[in-house]
């Protein structure tokens, strides 16, 4: 590792954890895989160039404005994505002969206010010792945190849950500032049949990193989200995972996600909300105790319940509907359409 310059090593720590970076985001995910130890600071790898999205905001909510919260992908980190226009600057530290202060703040884009909260911060050494690994050297999750180091050369590490960046930085005795910008951008998801939308609890979405066309199996990266939560991801391609009830309307949908922006996603689904009751007669009191079981042409059961008035989401086409109370079946034909909630009698007779 001799004579190798600061970008050269960052690129190498880059690539010695890209696996280990997709291990950690899959075990946030709860997909039961372990993290593992780092041989330096973790990072990930470097996005390709993105085609500039239309829907693409500001990552920063207008003045005034409360908005929403940034929610990092595995939970337990977020921040108001309202940030001051500036953070109030730190008193300067005391320093010792040979020591120097650098003080350290982070943002999601050139042009964006100082990150507030959920910062995780690390210092390592810019040389590996006799066993390959980086040493870690100080550690801070404060929003602007000043590090108080002897004269020389270390590599500073910054993240907001799956995000990261790291740079060289040279201590002095005269003290030095430093910005670290976040290759990330925030993902905002509703959902809509037709022009409604969809209230929040009915909806849930799954975010993956890449694209639904791409092959092998992926765990999310960030699960059941909710109507109008921000999810901060590095820049880069991801697919959503919408689901509308629990029945069958399901909808994938292919994002690119820009540093510093925020992108709205708004998921249409084609289905209709159904309400099941077996009657004695047309306009008669629902019987209770029924079970329920909606199935597709093909056979495949698509929902089951119990009760006198269960309520299914089902995707825009035909399907059977069967009822079963007091050791009798009954059966109906339905055809959903989107966007016509109903309510469907099967007649018990």
């Amino acid at each position: 590792m001799r004579g190798v310059g600061p970008l050269r090593l960052i690129s190498l720590l880059v690539l010695a954890v890209a696996f280990a970076g997709d291990a950690v985001a899959q075990s946030r995910a709860g997909g039961g895989v372990s993290a593992p130890t780092l041989q330096g600071p973790p990072s990930l790898q470097a996005p390709g160039p993105l085609s500039p999205s239309p829907n693409a905001l500001p990552l920063q909510s207008p003045a005034g404005s409360p908005g929403p919260t940034l929610v990092a992908p595995g939970g337990g980190i977020s921040a108001p994505l309202v940030q001051p226009a500036q953070l109030p600057a730190a008193p300067p530290p005391a320093t010792r002969a040979g020591e120097g202060a650098l003080q350290a703040t982070a943002r999601f884009g050139r042009d964006a206010p100082a990150i507030t909260a959920g910062l995780h911060w690390r210092v390592y050494s810019d040389r590996p010792d006799a066993n390959g690994g980086f040493r870690l050297i100080k550690e801070d999750r404060s929003a602007q945190p000043t590090f108080v180091l002897p004269q020389g050369n270390y590599i500073v590490h910054v993240a907001f849950g799956l995000a990261s960046t790291a740079k060289p930085v040279q201590i002095r005795t005269d003290g030095a500032r430093e910005v670290f910008e976040l290759p990330a951008g925030g993902i905002r998801i509703e959902g809509r049949v037709g022009d409604v939308k969809i209230p929040t609890g009915q909806i849930s979405f799954d975010v993956y990193k890449g694209s639904q066309f791409e092959q092998g199996e992926r765990r999310p990266i960030s699960a059941n989200v909710l109507t109008g939560e921000v999810v901060l991801v590095p820049e880069g391609t991801y697919y959503i995972l919408s689901k509308y009830g629990d029945g069958n309307s399901v909808v994938r949908s292919d994002i690119r996600v820009q540093s510093g922006k925020l992108t709205d996603v708004s998921v249409t689904h084609r289905a209709a909300v159904i309400m099941l009751k077996l009657v004695p007669q047309r306009g008669g009191e629902a019987l209770a105790n029924t079970d329920w079981a909606v199935m597709s042409p093909a056979g495949d059961v698509i929902s089951e319940s119990k009760g006198a008035f269960p309520r299914v989401i089902l995707a825009e086409g035909e399907y059977k509907v069967i009822a079963r109370n007091d050791s009798r079946t009954y059966q109906h034909d339905l055809k959903v359409i989107t966007g016509v909630d109903g309510e469907i009698e099967v007649l018990a007779r």
